[in-house]
């Protein structure tokens, strides 16, 4: 599948100097419609030396392929602003990490709100390399129109391959994190020792298991464990240990072998970085957004749901059930859709949703998630057969296929390799589109 190529087009590039940080922004979307150079914020970043960190930190995650690493294209990270704090993202070259700041202690004019990219060139980068002390740093993100009308000439434009992996690692990081449990909370100290010690080679696998109120390193899973899988891929939290007030891992409750988040605590700000299951796996294999994107009228209730978003500090699912007059579910369900198309983010530490836009279009998620697209194939083309005890076969050029619709079970080839593990195949997914059509259609 070709990459989409995105254009960032700023009005000059962004300067750090005399105390002051000016990001440039380019084509994003504020709560007025869509801007060329949105400007957001206007005032003083409480905590100058992690704020800084912590953004280089985010930036590096754009910059770095951790799977087979070779040089790779710049991708600037996205920016939102929700009239209480501002959120940085980006995510790995090789769509297997996913990096995010948000600074929470700000001091100034909440000029908008919304989601633009923001520029983080060379000389920015070694600038803010160089940030110490304690002392408040005058931030801007976007440009004031006047400082725009005195940089005639000075346009900045970037052209850089966005692969579609990124935007179905945004959707499936949000659907798989939203499921997840905080696992266990270190202090500063703790954390320092825990995160020192692991091993450096960036394939390993470990395994972080609770031992009274701080984590020990295992070769094997225990209960509550955490799994790390390519140990070298959390080495952007190492810089930020010097200023770090906790660290918080997340994972699934099952203690699977499978992706995890950790959150350092800093000064006015939370970093959080979630990794992969493996490091040649990244996120947007994972297929946990297909059940939800199968549903028929998950496209329909998207557009009403989309509609009443407005880069709100959460999404809060009983109130959008009220106001949509849509059962949970199929909020649930809306929100991974518009998940796909980058418009909804899952921040862990608050257990719950935010808005952001991002410059994809929502008529690539058949293209972005081909599974479904043979899945509904198959439904449409009568290869379902639907049997007692909640079972169905699904006929292919491959043979039958038996499927248990509860489950996920199927006898194909890639059931058996992944165990469900990856989502669920096509067979599963086609015969539950049958099932619900036969329900349907049923006086």
């Amino acid at each position: 599948m070709t990459s989409a190529v995105q254009a960032y087009t700023y009005t000059g590039p962004s300067v750090l100097a005399g105390g002051k940080l000016g990001l440039s922004t380019s084509g994003g979307t504020a709560l007025s419609g869509p801007a060329a150079h949105p400007r957001f914020f206007s005032g003083l970043l409480t905590h100058a030396a992690p704020a800084a960190a912590g953004l280089l930190a985010v930036a590096d995650v754009a910059l770095t392929r951790y799977h087979q690493p070779r040089p790779g294209s710049t991708r600037d990270p996205v920016v939102t602003c929700d009239g209480q704090r501002l959120r940085f993202e980006s995510f790995s070259a090789c769509g297997g990490v996913y990096a995010r700041l948000d600074v929470l202690a700000l001091d100034g004019d909440m000029l908008d709100r919304g989601t633009t990219n923001v520029d983080v060139n060379g000389p920015l980068r070694e600038s803010l390399a160089r940030v110490g002390g304690n002392d408040p740093l005058h931030l801007g993100v976007g440009a004031d129109e006047l400082t725009v009308t005195t940089l005639d000439g000075a346009v900045v434009e970037k052209k850089v391959p966005l692969p579609p992996r990124w935007l179905r690692g945004f959707a499936e990081v949000q659907v798989m994190a939203a499921g997840w449990d905080l696992r266990a909370e270190l202090t500063a100290p703790q954390a320092v020792r825990f995160l020192r010690s692991l091993p450096k080679g960036a394939r390993s696998t470990v395994w972080a298991v609770p031992a009274g109120r701080d984590l020990r390193l295992s070769a094997t899973g225990g209960r509550g464990g955490v799994c790390l899988s390519g140990t070298g891929r959390v080495a952007t939290l190492l810089p930020l240990l010097r200023f770090a007030k906790a660290l918080r891992v997340y994972g699934p409750a099952d203690g699977s072998a499978t992706a995890s988040a950790w959150e350092l605590e800093l000064p006015g700000m939370r970093y959080t970085l979630a990794v992969s299951p493996q490091p040649a796996r990244g996120f947007s294999g994972e297929g946990q957004v297909l059940d939800d994107l199968a549903t028929d009228e998950a496209a329909a209730d998207a557009d009403v749901i989309g509609m009443l978003l407005t880069f709100q500090p959460a999404v809060e699912l009983g109130l959008l059930t009220d106001r949509s007059g849509l059962p949970l579910q199929r909020v649930r369900a809306a929100l991974t859709q518009l998940g796909t198309a980058g418009r909804v983010g899952y921040d862990l530490h608050e257990a719950g949703h935010f808005h952001r836009e991002l410059p994809y279009d929502r008529a690539q998620v058949a293209a972005l998630n081909p599974c479904l697209t043979a899945a509904r194939n198959l439904a449409d083309s009568g290869a379902v057969r639907l049997l007692p005890a909640g079972q169905a076969e699904v006929t292919t050029d491959g043979g039958v296929r038996r499927v248990g619709l509860a489950d996920g079970t199927c006898t194909c080839p890639w059931w058996f390799d992944h165990r469900g593990s990856r989502g669920p195949c096509k067979h599963v997914l086609s015969a539950r589109i049958a099932s619900r059509l036969a329900v349907e259609a049923t006086p």
